[in-house]
C-alpha cells in the first residue's frame, strides 16, 4: 500500500483517540419529533339508546267457550284461518232451543189476542158507563183486563227475546278477529255452558306488543340524570325491532307504557311497546331484542375508540396533545359506546385533542407533530388514521350499551 494511502486511513483513528484522550465524546444523533393523529372533540346531540329483551304478546286474545249445552253439529271454521268477528265457528244441537223459541212465539201470540179482547172490552164499557148502562165498577174491571192484557204481551216478547238469544248461542261466533288455533273438540263432541277448556282461540296480532324487561337500577339511574339535567326525554321514544337472526323489523315500535311494579324476583320491570304487524310476520312468543331511545344527552363529548386505552387496572385513559405541542395523559371514565366511540362522563372535554394514531412512539411531556384525522398528509394522500374517528359521525346513531364500560 503507497504511504499516501496509509496516511489518509490512519487521520480518522488519530481523531478519535485524541477526542478520547481530552475527555470529550461525540454528540448523539437528534431523533425526529414523533408524528400523531389527533381527533379534537366537540359536544353534539346524543339519543341514548338501550337493547333491551322482550317477547311479543297478541294484541287481542279471545277463547272461544259455549253458553249452553249441547252436541256440537258442525265445525264451520278451518284451523289456522283467519276469521272475522261474528263468523260462525261451531254449531250445535239447537232442535230443544228452537222449540222453545217457537213455544215462547205462541205463547206470544197467544197474549196479543188476549189483549185485543181486552181492548175492545174496554171500548164498549167506555160508551156504556156514560149512559149508565153498567156500574162504574164494571168499567174499571175492563180497563184494568186492557192493562193486564198489556202486561201478559210485555211479558210474552220477553220471553221470546230470552229463547232467542239461548237459539242464538247454539250457533258460536267469533268474537274478535285474528287467526284461529286448532280446535279442541270434533263433531259430535258433548260442550256445556262456560265449560273450563276453551273450543278454540283466536289471536289479534296486527298490530302485535312486544313486552321488554329493563333493570330497575337503570331507571334509577336514568331518573337521577334526568333530575340533574343531565339528560332530556324524548317526546316520541322510538322502538326498533330485533329479530332473533338479528335483523331489523321493518316497521318501528312505539312506546306504550312502563309497568309500576318491580319483580322482586328478576329486580326488573315490564316495558310495552306496540308495533305494525300486516304481513304477520311476529307470532305471538316469539324471542325479540328492542333498541329503545329513552333520553338525550344534549351537550355529550364523544371520543373515538382507538383514543381511549385500558390500564391493568382496567381505568380507561386517554392521550391528549395540550395547547403547548406536548403529550399528556388523561383519566377517563366512559358510560357506553354510541357507534365507534365511548361516550365520555369526566376526563375530556370540547376542544381536547386526542390522539389516535402514533400512540406507539409518545410518552407523556413528549413535543409531537400534529396532524387532524381527516387531514392529508405531506404526500397529499388522505390521513388512513382518520376515516370513521370524526366525532360527528355517530352522533344520533346510538347504538347498545356497553356492558363493560364503567
Amino acid at each position: 500500500m503507497p504511504d499516501n494511502a496509509r496516511r489518509f486511513l490512519a487521520l480518522p483513528l488519530l481523531a478519535a483517540l485524541l477526542l478520547t484522550a481530552c475527555g470529550e465524546e461525540a454528540p448523539p444523533p437528534q431523533m425526529p419529533t414523533p408524528e400523531v393523529t389527533v381527533v379534537t372533540l366537540q359536544e353534539q346531540p346524543v339519543r341514548l339508546t338501550r337493547e333491551l329483551p322482550g317477547r311479543t304478546r297478541a294484541f287481542l286474545i279471545a277463547e272461544v267457550r259455549p253458553q249452553v249445552d249441547g252436541i256440537v253439529a258442525e265445525q264451520l271454521f278451518t284451523e289456522g284461518s283467519l276469521v272475522e268477528a261474528g263468523q260462525a265457528l261451531y254449531q250445535l244441537d239447537d232442535d230443544q232451543y228452537r222449540a222453545a223459541y217457537e213455544s215462547a212465539q205462541a205463547s206470544l201470540a197467544r197474549a196479543k189476542a188476549t189483549l185485543e179482547v181486552a181492548r175492545l172490552n174496554a171500548e164498549r164499557t167506555a160508551e156504556l158507563v156514560k149512559t149508565n148502562v153498567i156500574s162504574r165498577q164494571e168499567r174499571e174491571n175492563a180497563v184494568a183486563a186492557l192493562h193486564q192484557a198489556q202486561a201478559d204481551v210485555a211479558v210474552a216478547e220477553a220471553a221470546v227475546q230470552s229463547s232467542a238469544v239461548v237459539l242464538g248461542y247454539a250457533r258460536i261466533e267469533a268474537p274478535i278477529s285474528g287467526r284461529i288455533g286448532k280446535s279442541t273438540v270434533t263433531r259430535g263432541a258433548l260442550v256445556t255452558a262456560n265449560q273450563a277448556a276453551p273450543l278454540a282461540t283466536v289471536q289479534q296480532f296486527d298490530p302485535i306488543y312486544v313486552d321488554l324487561s329493563q333493570s330497575s337500577s337503570e331507571l334509577l339511574q336514568l331518573r337521577e340524570d334526568l333530575a340533574a339535567g343531565r339528560l332530556t326525554t324524548t317526546s316520541d321514544i322510538p322502538v326498533t325491532i330485533l329479530l332473533e337472526n338479528g335483523a331489523r323489523y321493518a316497521h318501528p315500535g312505539t312506546f306504550k307504557f312502563a309497568d309500576v311494579t318491580v319483580d322482586p324476583s328478576t329486580g326488573s320491570y315490564a316495558l310495552r311497546v306496540l308495533v305494525p304487524n300486516p304481513d304477520h310476520l311476529l307470532l305471538p312468543g316469539m324471542y325479540v331484542r328492542a333498541l329503545i331511545t329513552p333520553a338525550v344527552v344534549q351537550d355529550a363529548v364523544l371520543a373515538p375508540q382507538q383514543g381511549i386505552t385500558r390500564d391493568p387496572k382496567g381505568n380507561a385513559t386517554a392521550m391528549v396533545v395540550q395547547p403547548d405541542g406536548t403529550v399528556a395523559r388523561r383519566d377517563v371514565v366512559v358510560s357506553r359506546t354510541i357507534g365507534d366511540q365511548w361516550l365520555v362522563k369526566e376526563g375530556l372535554e370540547a376542544g381536547d385533542r386526542v390522539i389516535i394514531a402514533g400512540l406507539q412512539k409518545i410518552q407523556p411531556g413528549m413535543p409531537v407533530v400534529v396532524t387532524e384525522a381527516g387531514a392529508e398528509t405531506a404526500d397529499g394522500e388522505p390521513d388512513e388514521a382518520a376515516g370513521a374517528a370524526t366525532p360527528g359521525g355517530a352522533a344520533g346513531d346510538s347504538t347498545r350499551a356497553d356492558a363493560g364500560a364503567r
